[in-house]
């Protein structure tokens, strides 16, 4: 069993910078996809990015492309989400999330994953 701990969330202005830190405990997550999914106030959750088990690839929803940036550390079972150029619309809870498969194509993590953290809010304010 996996268990996964977001932190980093905040209140910020839009434009401002945040990263989001979630660090994983129960096994080694070196091999497993890593990613992070958010939840609006009143939306379904929406996949954010994804990352291969060695860094090398990594796969963005739109909306985040350019001013996010998902990244890994796999000798502290830990990954990490650098949010630049924060909008209002970027407000929700961030959950992190990991899976032991390990598919070439990113994309197919961007419905579900296997083990899900409890999520850390970020607030981005006009």
């Amino acid at each position: 069993q996996v268990q996964l701990v977001e932190s980093g969330g905040g209140l910020v202005q839009a434009g401002a910078s945040l990263r989001l830190s979630c660090a994983a405990s129960g096994r080694t997550v070196s091999g497993y996809v890593m990613g992070w999914f958010r939840q609006a106030p009143g939306k379904e959750r929406d996949f954010v990015a994804a990352i291969a088990w060695n860094g090398r690839s990594t796969y963005y929803a739109d909306s985040v492309k350019g001013r996010f940036t998902i990244s890994r550390d796999n000798a502290k079972n830990a990954v990490y989400l650098q949010m630049n150029s924060l909008k209002p619309e970027d407000t929700a809870v961030y959950y992190c999330a990991s899976d032991p498969s390990a598919f070439s194509d990113l994309s197919r993590y961007s419905h579900n994953m296997q083990y899900w953290g409890k999520g850390t809010l970020v607030t981005v304010s006009s």
